[in-house]
């Protein structure tokens, strides 16, 4: 991280309590511009937006928030495009935050976790890494194990997002990617618009358009754990997927091309069932990755009427439903979680204290024909929208 001082700091040549003094307004003017709360008002979350000002390769960062007509609220910050907090009711009422994260940016940046980020260029993985467009081989930024992982790095969840727009509900942000950032052709030209609607839904949509053919890939990695209690584990959570296919790995973790059905198996979501019931099962599909963190093939790819998948928890009485315009959803159980990161009101994030719901394309669809195409040309408008609502009607989901 790099932070340069403010113009109006670079020429204050006077004593102390004047620097002091112009310091002090030179923050109170930069918080009010970005329409941010004030360090004294804290969000709904508990976040002080102050701690998430700063300056990281010559772009500010902050924090933005978004509320609905029925009091939920959702935190995002520019800095990876992230959703850090989002508050929605149980079935008393009571709002609580259903997603990890940190309380400020220097953690996102050191930390260097994922949580609620917006990856790309291209989430999981790229064999090779290289991938062939009209005949031209594009070799890839190599991290030395024959493949690159959600775009390289730097990817986009570690770029400051430049804000487009923000009003009570919606927020619009925009990266651009220079034509060959870690091996990718192309300039490439992304918005990112957040909306908190009073269906209580929080919807996330891309669009995105190229200079030269390209591969893209984009999700939001938000952990959710919407019992409200992220010091639970998510065990007892209930899964529906709206899948009856997943991807095959190798010992390596690298997908193979095959789709292996879910019928008998542990990845069989087809009814809802708890997380936790099978994800200790003898397979050797889960011990590969030691809990789920799969792509499932959705039988209804981009139809907006048919849920991707719904999770559901019993004791809160909240049900998440997704709905998506991609083909797959990677499911991640948080297997990697050790306890060891700090979060939000000062929790440690334990193993499988959250599952992902990435709407997604597969991994290494450029070198796999079989699987759904990622390339963009230009003059083409690339689009993908997923859908993140809430309810506290849990028959909706025991209906499946």
């Amino acid at each position: 991280m790099h932070e340069e001082k403010t113009e109006d700091m670079k020429y204050l040549r006077h004593d102390i309590a004047q620097t002091w003094l112009a310091i002090a307004l030179s923050l109170v003017v930069y918080i009010g511009s970005y329409s941010h709360a004030s360090a004294q008002q804290l969000t709904q979350s508990g976040l002080d937006a102050g701690r998430f000002v700063t300056t990281i390769d010559g772009k500010q960062t902050g924090l933005f928030t978004l509320t609905n007509n029925n009091g939920m609220e959702a935190c995002i910050t520019n800095y990876g495009a992230r959703l850090v907090s989002l508050m929605t009711p149980n079935w008393t009422g009571r709002m609580e935050d259903v997603v990890l994260g940190y309380d400020n940016i220097g953690d996102y940046i050191v930390q260097g976790q994922n949580f609620g980020a917006t990856m790309g260029r291209y989430v999981g993985r790229i064999s090779g890494p290289a991938f062939t467009i009209d005949g031209k081989i594009f070799p890839l930024q190599d991290n030395g194990k024959g493949y690159i992982s959600h775009g390289g790095n730097p990817g986009f969840q570690n770029r400051v997002w430049d804000v487009v727009e923000q009003g009570p509900q919606k927020l619009v942000l925009r990266y651009v990617s220079p034509d060959g950032e870690n091996g990718f052709p192309g300039e490439l030209t992304v918005l990112l618009t957040y909306t908190l609607t009073d269906q209580n839904s929080l919807d996330v949509d891309f669009n995105a358009i190229t200079t030269k053919p390209t591969v893209i890939n984009f999700t939001n990695h938000s952990f959710f754990n919407i019992s409200g209690e992220p010091n639970r584990d998510i065990l007892s959570h209930h899964l529906w997927i709206d899948s009856k296919r997943y991807a095959e790995y190798d010992k390596n973790k690298n997908v193979t091309g095959k789709w292996r059905k879910v019928k008998r198996t542990p990845f069989n979501f087809k009814k809802p069932r708890e997380i936790g019931e099978r994800i200790d099962r003898d397979n050797e599909q889960l011990a590969i990755t030691n809990g789920y963190d799969h792509t499932f093939l959705l039988r209804h790819p981009a139809n907006m009427r048919k849920p991707a998948a719904i999770l559901y928890e019993p004791r809160s009485g909240r049900t998440l439903t997704v709905y998506t315009t991609e083909p797959a959803i990677h499911i991640y159980t948080a297997n990697g979680l050790k306890g060891d990161q700090r979060g939000k009101g000062g929790i440690l994030y334990g193993k499988r204290s959250a599952v992902c719901l990435e709407t997604m394309h597969p991994s290494d669809s450029p070198n796999k024909p079989q699987f759904p195409s990622t390339l963009l040309r230009p003059g083409e408008n690339y689009h993908s929208k997923t859908v993140f609502k809430f309810s506290t009607e849990p028959k909706i989901l025991m209906k499946k």
